[in-house]
This record gives structure tokens, C-alpha cells and sequence, in this order.
């Protein structure tokens, strides 16, 4: 999806000699964008968002039927969609991208907490949609946006607009502050981060039913990344110091996770592999132990004693920090003539 959503088609479209490039895939995206400047993934009936379908008539009036209350940063939604006409702009100087673009960096900037988090819906605050929510690497895409913009860098070198370079100067050093405030202190040592936060005492917190309150490997070694782009304080080394420390010490030794085919069902195994390391997606809070969630809302400390269901539905193991350690960390120490 993301490849078919950076591919350009462009079209020509003349009048009197005057032609202006269009790209097929922004042109959408300027349909899609709800007024309040963000995007959903979802329409008014539910349907997923789906930039490859035709649109006529009939889908149209679905989108325009769908108001701000989907206006998300879950699934990469706004975000992906913001790069994406800035790429077209890029390419096409069509002023229409540029705009847009711009009015979706409004929202972002528009949704953050003054403490810095960003929820993961907005203007909606249904169920777990106001948390601060790593989730997904839902803030940190909001935060790699607006820091792109800052900054100048990855095309974002268009954005010329003084106040939304400063205001997106200004959301990054709140939402550094933030990542920093939740790490998770366990007796005292810093660790890595939960999936969501309550978005007034910046406390862990569940979100769906299989989603408990845990440490999250992914979107940790997100976090850890996007720190390891910004100038040095004592604060960040720390932060991040930590967070490697905690990934070298919780690894699973010998066993792999991958997904396989079975009677034609997709099915994830567990399996011993002597050469293999692995993380679990999330770990308790407290004694850093592997655990599991299920529809009902349980916790499972057994990865076997999960429901079916969830066991093949949701992906409970990972490798992403492997790199982390291996090779982006000890980069990010010689870049930065850092003691081992």
C-alpha cells in the first residue's frame, strides 16, 4: 500500500496552450481531507480508506458524508497523506498540494496536548481515542512530520510559511518533553514505553480489550529512533542509553515468529530457532515478563493460552529491535564521538 501510495501517475491537462501537471493519487488525497484538515481511515460506513478505488459518484458522497470525528493519525492516516502531497508538490508545483498539505499540518500542530502527547483521534475523544498514543507509531509519525518541516529536510524544504516552521519547532521540543516524561521508570531505572498514556497524568493505560497496560517493543524502538535524530542533551543520551540497555537485557534467545500457511488460513508460529532473536510486542510493567491480551480483556502470561483468534489476528512477537542494537545505536554513538 505505502509503495502504490508514493507512486506518481501524472496527468496533463491543457486550455489554451496552458497546461498544469496534476498527480492522480494527491488529486484523491484533496477529496479525502476532511474540513478540519486531518484524514481518517475510515469512512462514515466504515469502509477503509482506499486511495486505488475509482472515484464516482456513489463514493464520493460517502466521503463527503464523513465528518471530522475520523480525523486520526492511527495507520499512518494523515501523516502518509501529508508526505504524499508534498512529494506531488514537489514534482508538480501544483499550488492545490502545497495548501492542502499545509492545512494538514495545521491539524497536526492543532490535535498535540500542551504537554506535548498527541491523541490518537481528534476532534474525537471516544473510549481510549484521547490517550497519547504511541500506538502504531501514531505520535511519532505526527512528530516526524513536523519535524520535517522544521527542519527543512525530506522535501519539506518547501514549506515556506514562517509561523508553521516555528509552531513545528515548537511541537517537537513539547513532544520530545513528553516522550522523555513517559519512559518508563521501573524502581527507579528508566526502560522503554507503553503503547498508550493517560493524557493527564501521562500514566500508562490500556486501549482495546487485548491492548493491557504494557511496555511496547515496537513502537519503543520508534521512540528511540526519532531521539537518536536530535542534538544531544544529557536528557535524550539518558533516555536512549536506557532504552538499549533495557532491549539487550529482555531478548528471547532461540526462537523465531513467522507467519505460514496452514489448511489455506494464515497462521503465526512460534517456534525454537537456535539462531534466532526475538522480542515480545509487550512485557509487563513491572517484572518484564511477556504478556498477551485477548478479546475478553485477559491477560495471558502463556503465549499458547491465547485465543485462536488473537494468536493468528494480532502480531506478538518481533525482531525490530535487533538493528536497533546491532547497527543504529553504535552508528549513533560514533556520529556523535559518544563513549561506548
Amino acid at each position: 500500500m505505502k509503495t502504490k501510495l508514493y507512486i506518481l501517475a501524472l496527468v496533463l491537462t491543457g486550455f489554451n496552450g496552458f497546461s498544469q501537471v496534476k498527480d492522480t493519487l494527491a488529486e484523491k488525497i484533496l477529496i479525502y481531507q476532511l474540513p478540519i484538515g486531518g484524514w481518517g481511515k475510515q469512512l462514515d460506513d466504515k469502509s477503509v480508506v482506499n486511495y486505488n478505488l475509482p472515484i464516482d459518484e456513489v463514493l464520493l458522497k460517502r466521503i463527503k458524508n464523513t465528518g471530522n470525528d475520523h480525523a486520526t493519525i492511527d495507520n499512518n492516516a494523515t501523516s502518509k497523506e501529508i508526505n504524499a502531497l508534498i512529494k506531488a508538490f514537489k514534482i508538480t508545483k501544483n499550488p492545490d498540494y502545497l495548501k492542502s498539505a499545509e492545512k494538514g499540518i495545521k491539524y497536526l500542530l492543532l490535535m498535540q496536548y500542551k504537554n506535548g502527547g498527541f491523541p490518537q483521534y481528534y476532534p474525537n475523544t471516544g473510549l481510549y481515542r484521547k490517550q497519547i498514543t504511541y500506538n502504531d507509531n501514531a505520535m511519532i509519525n505526527a512528530l516526524m512530520v513536523l519535524y520535517n518541516v522544521a527542519v527543512g529536510k525530506n522535501d519539506f524544504d518547501v514549506i515556506v510559511d514562517y509561523h508553521i516552521k516555528q509552531q513545528s519547532k515548537i511541537a517537537v521540543q513539547k513532544g520530545i518533553e513528553c516522550i522523555l516524561k513517559t519512559q518508563v521508570l521501573q524502581k527507579g531505572i528508566l526502560s522503554i514505553w507503553a503503547d498508550q498514556y493517560n493524557e493527564i497524568t501521562l500514566q500508562p493505560d490500556k486501549a482495546r480489550a487485548f491492548e493491557p497496560i504494557s511496555l511496547a517493543t515496537g513502537e519503543s524502538v520508534g521512540i528511540v529512533r526519532f531521539l537518536m535524530m536530535q542534538p544531544i542533551t544529557p536528557e535524550i543520551e539518558k533516555s536512549i542509553r536506557s532504552a538499549i540497555k533495557w532491549f539487550q537485557e529482555n531478548k528471547i534467545n532461540g526462537y523465531s515468529y513467522n507467519v505460514a500457511k496452514q489448511n489455506g488460513k494464515a497462521v503465526r508460529i512460534l517456534a525454537e530457532d537456535k539462531s534466532s532473536v526475538i522480542w515480545a510486542r509487550f512485557y509487563d510493567i513491572n517484572n518484564n515478563k511477556p504478556l498477551f491480551g485477548d478479546r475478553d480483556g485477559s491477560v495471558k502470561y502463556n503465549y499458547n493460552e491465547v485465543s485462536e483468534e488473537r494468536r493468528n489476528g494480532y502480531s506478538w512477537f518481533g525482531d525490530a529491535p535487533a538493528k536497533l542494537i546491532d547497527k543504529e545505536y553504535s552508528k549513533w554513538i560514533g556520529e556523535n564521538n559518544l563513549p561506548e
